[in-house]
């Protein structure tokens, strides 16, 4: 097989952020496969082709991606962030476990800035001690899962990080995530509430938890919330690296 697949993370939103490799993955390819609007950031040139679909066909994405590499192309995956972080990346991999004729292939994951790491720095430190990253969209897991990792990370004292916060389809579910917040956290820990981070239109908010609600946030929004330790310093935000 002389094709190649590459799984590439164009970052959070800022050109700047996208890294010299992946620039030159995309420089090279011949089919770029991903999310519509993360496709409509490459800019269409002469052998290339843009392969643009929904949000909720990554499987089907991710095959037709490790097919037309196994056919000769040198094939770009494309996600926001980090393309291992709640991206495709893994959708890829999934795809491809059923297929040994495509184990062989050329495959390649280029890290990204992710829009927690963005946030977080726009911020100042806010994971700079132990934290995790839960991604609150029930698409693909129970909410009661999602609500129970909520529940014993904040009982555990990380600093976390959440994705998908809230949407048209799911207008309750982050107010229950509060909720949950709320019985095991103290009316003053500190939330960041990060929307389209490093794009013209973010928005930075810092507010305690008593003070949030559901309407704050959207899917551009990336939550992050503090642990007990997490304090203001001036105009900035940190966790200090002793818990």
């Amino acid at each position: 097989m002389t094709g190649s697949l590459v799984i590439a993370g164009l970052g959070p939103g800022s050109d700047a952020m996208v890294t010299p490799e992946v620039t030159g993955a995309l420089a090279r390819a011949t089919d770029v496969v991903g999310y519509i609007p993360y496709v409509a950031r490459i800019a269409p040139r002469a052998g290339l082709t843009l392969h643009a679909s929904d949000n909720r066909v990554e499987l089907d994405r991710a095959t037709a991606a490790l097919r037309m590499a196994a056919e000769g192309r040198h094939v770009v995956v494309v996600s926001s962030g980090d393309p291992g972080v709640f991206a495709m990346a893994s959708a890829v991999f999934e795809s491809l476990e059923p297929h040994p004729e495509w184990h062989g292939l050329d495959i390649r994951v280029l890290p990204g800035i992710t829009a927690m790491l963005a946030a977080a720095a726009a911020a100042g430190a806010p994971l700079g001690h132990d934290f995790c990253a839960i991604n609150l969209s029930d698409n693909l897991k129970p909410f009661d899962l999602v609500l129970k990792r909520v529940r014993l990370a904040a009982e555990a004292d990380f600093a976390m990080a959440f994705y998908n916060p809230r949407s048209k389809a799911r207008p309750d579910q982050f107010g229950h995530v509060l909720e949950v917040l709320r019985a095991a956290c103290t009316p003053e820990r500190l939330v960041i509430l990060a929307r389209a981070v490093s794009t013209p239109e973010q928005a930075l908010r810092v507010l305690p938890l008593c003070e949030v609600t559901p309407e704050m946030a959207d899917m551009r929004t990336v939550v992050i919330v503090g642990s007990s330790s997490t304090r203001r310093v001036g105009g900035w935000v940190y966790t200090p690296r002793l818990a």
